[in-house]
């Protein structure tokens, strides 16, 4: 803070002169702990209380001496609605539209979210708050997010003062890409060892607050709780994965229809509300085979295991906060950020980077790897059918504006100063709508600027009544959705909603069908209105495009890869040659060196010690999930490019090849591109040709969606191959690695990469 006038007195010595100090900032006595709990693709019905049958007892009873919001929504994306809930505007407003891997130049679009929407830590932080970032972020842009970037839109750059996490929109769970603060970490422990993220965030986070309260026992904090989970993914310990075995042979039409009897039970629904249909692209339960069904019940048995250890997690750190004494006076919010996800395609997935990359997803190679599926070695998501039965009983789902991507779970416990415990409001809340909530009941007013910069007006509205009373109706009457072209807005207990396929340029804005709902009777949307309300309707796409204009929505545009793949400038130049030395940070993808479908060599100078046998990694890129690595085994180099966790390629030494002794050699590698995403892979040493091989089928998109990136010296904690153990760092010394690259980038014209991803 700053120090502001000085108003002692100052003579020729000290004494003739007289000190002072400012007051230390202290927040008003009794000012209540804010924290955040942010599950991410945890979908409307996937909660015990909102009628889920997975269990989670801990949430459950949060809400049971809590208030438990039925009629919450978020922007349909992650991304998004995080920025929505840490600056109380509208996603566009932030420059966030989409997440941040996709943003285009537009200021809708830019993932840039200005300093003139301040974020709530920077808000609590000047009102004499502790704040913490804990798990996922995914609010700085892609190309910011490495070792070399400025850090002013990391989370310490934006008013929290510790961070401990990961920067992307998703990330393994037994091996995590890791930030601590401003710098990468690696995992405590390795998967053998028992890690596992979710309890390593509620370590971390347990930290920040026994240490908060060592030194200051009556300091309030703000938490923003943000694990991985439910995105993909779907990771658990074994056991709690183990303990749902058959609990979804049922299948999901079954689950849905029994999801919705608890739910109007308990009263969750207004009665009469419909079932949505099943769409005709979700096939029937019983038209799948067998083994599919086997299948696809173990698909959703790793995703129950990973919410119910969740649970477990968020019991552990509510379980501090008893100890502490500090849970009677915490507003705790739990929620979900849009609706669940139905990335797993039909099939669903062992690996979610195949799209991606041109890659299949089998069901024959799923069936074969089934008990692999929720471990380290796959990156699993279920399949759409039980995306549709997690956002019960509603349409559609995540990515979409229909009531599936936008409606989610939301419950605050705040046992000082809720009203009528255990009770349910109904009225109409939205993601912008948090930060003044908590504004309001800390008895503030949201600040006219901060550390200098004028901030734009709030454009959430507070619901603190509603946690006094339960019946208020809340006070946000209107509220806009778009998402890649899907569309749609609220007004007063009416919703007009429109359908855009992503991806898909051939179908104009202009002649999307809109569908009109009281969703105020009909909130699965199943009686469309817009033939029998005409005018109605007109009047509901008017306040649409007068919304879209005052949050800057414009320009419309479905395609989210767009600027992605082609026309986003490079965040550091393109270059022909990379140099990478030993022992830093992973290097991320955005900014790597970009060797797909194209010439390059990779040329690294190591000293090997005597008496020490040469082996460990030179150059890596990806994990076991897809990947490319050059290595040293028995003092001998090879190479292995793992094309998506579905088949491996290797280089290795022909016969004879003497091991490197003591003293300075030069290992090289080089691949000659011979068509698409295909080539000739050489190795030498010293100077000589000792293997070739073919490399038939190269990444021609993504190495990683984990956070895994380019490493010299050591490989990820997820090896490249299983033909080499992790971190395998290598035993010699590098002096440097160097990477030339000749020839165009890769790009997709014919757009097959992105019609893949998009429909998935």
């Amino acid at each position: 803070m700053e120090r502001g006038e000085f108003r002692g007195t100052i003579g020729r010595d000290f004494t003739d002169s007289t000190p002072w100090w400012p007051d230390p900032l202290r927040a008003t006595p009794g000012s209540p702990n804010v924290l955040v709990f942010l599950l991410d693709d945890v979908g409307f019905a996937q909660l015990g209380c909102y009628g889920s049958d997975i269990d989670t007892p801990v949430v459950d009873g949060l809400a049971s001496r809590g208030r438990k919001f039925l009629n919450f929504h978020t922007t349909a994306l992650c991304s998004p609605t995080r920025s929505c809930l840490l600056t109380g505007r509208n996603h566009h407003s932030n420059g966030v539209g989409r997440i941040v891997e996709l943003a285009t130049g537009y200021p809708g679009y830019d993932a840039r979210i200005p300093r003139s929407n301040g974020f709530l830590s920077e808000i609590l932080l000047a009102l004499g708050y502790a704040t913490f970032a804990v798990g996922k972020w995914h609010l700085t842009p892609e190309d910011e997010c490495n070792a070399g970037a400025p850090r002013h839109r990391w989370p310490l750059g934006r008013g929290f003062e510790r961070f401990y996490g990961f920067m992307g929109g998703e990330t393994h769970q037994f091996v995590p890409a890791l930030i601590s603060d401003n710098h990468q970490v690696p995992p405590p422990r390795t998967p053998e060892e028992g890690y596992h993220l979710t309890e390593d965030l509620v370590d971390r986070a347990t930290g920040m607050l026994r240490d908060l309260r060592a030194v200051d026992p009556d300091k309030p904090f703000f938490m923003w709780f943000c694990p991985g989970a439910c995105h993909s993914p779907h990771q658990a310990p074994r056991p709690y994965i183990d303990g749902y075995r058959g609990a979804f042979d049922a299948g999901w039409d079954a689950w849905r229809e029994q999801t919705l009897a608890r739910q109007l039970a308990a009263g969750i629904l207004p009665d009469g509300t419909l079932l949505s249909p099943r769409p005709d692209w979700v096939p029937a339960w019983d038209s799948l085979s067998d083994d599919e069904r086997r299948l696809y019940a173990r698909y959703m048995e790793c995703f129950a295991g990973f919410l119910t250890h969740t649970d477990h997690e968020l019991g552990r750190l509510v379980g501090v906060l008893e100890e502490t004494g500090d849970l009677d006076n915490t507003v705790l919010l739990v929620l979900s950020d849009n609706g669940a996800s139905s990335e797993g395609g039909p099939t669903g997935s062992v690996n979610d980077l195949r799209p991606w990359n041109l890659g299949p997803r089998t069901v024959e190679e799923a069936l074969a790897r089934i008990e692999e599926i929720g471990g380290p070695r796959c990156h699993n998501n279920y399949p759409w059918g039980w995306t549709v039965a997690g956002n019960t009983p509603f349409k559609r789902w995540k990515r979409e504006t229909h009531e599936g991507g936008v409606a989610d779970p939301l419950v605050v416990h705040w046992p000082a100063g809720l009203g009528a415990p255990g009770a349910s409001s109904r009225a109409y809340v939205h993601a912008i709508d948090v930060l003044p909530t908590i504004l309001d009941v800390l008895g503030v007013d949201p600040p006219d600027s901060i550390g200098g910069v004028e901030q734009r007006p709030i454009e959430g509205s507070s619901f603190a009544a509603c946690l006094g009373d339960p019946d208020d109706p809340g006070s946000h009457s209107t509220q806009y959705y778009e998402m890649f072209g899907c569309r749609a807005v609220y007004h007063d207990g009416w919703k007009a909603v429109t359908f855009h396929q992503i991806q898909d340029t051939r179908v104009p804005f202009d002649e999307d069908r809109w569908e009109l709902y009281d969703v105020r009777v009909d909130p699965s949307e199943c009686t469309d209105l817009a033939e029998s309300h005409p005018e109605k309707l007109e009047e509901m796409k008017d306040l649409w495009w007068a919304e879209a204009g005052k949050y800057q929505v414009l320009p419309l545009d479905n395609r989210p890869f767009s600027e992605l793949v082609f026309d986003r400038p490079p965040a550091v130049p393109a270059r022909a040659r990379y140099v990478y030395y030993p022992g830093g940070a992973a290097v991320p993808e955005a900014v790597a060196v970009n060797v797909r479908n194209r010439h390059h060599r990779v040329v690294v100078d190591v000293e090997v010690e005597p008496g020490a046998p040469a082996e460990g990694v030179l150059l890596a890129q990806g994990s076991g999930l897809g990947g490319w690595a050059l290595y040293v085994a028995d003092g001998r180099p090879a190479y292995v490019h793992n094309y998506v966790g579905l088949e491996e390629h290797h280089v290795t030494p022909q016969e004879g090849t003497a091991a490197m002794g003591p003293g300075r050699h030069r290992v090289e590698f080089s691949f000659t591109r011979t068509g698409d995403h295909a080539g000739t892979g050489r190795l030498s040493l010293d100077g000589e040709a000792v293997g070739e091989g073919p490399i038939p089928r190269f990444t021609p998109i993504r190495f990683s969606l984990t956070g895994a990136g380019l490493t010299c010296g050591y490989g990820d904690g997820l090896p490249v191959s299983r033909s080499y153990p992790a971190p395998f760092a290598f035993t010699g010394r590098i002096v440097q690695a160097t990477v030339e690259v000749d020839g165009e980038a890769f790009t997709d014209p014919e757009g097959e990469a992105q019609t893949a991803i998009a429909t998935q």
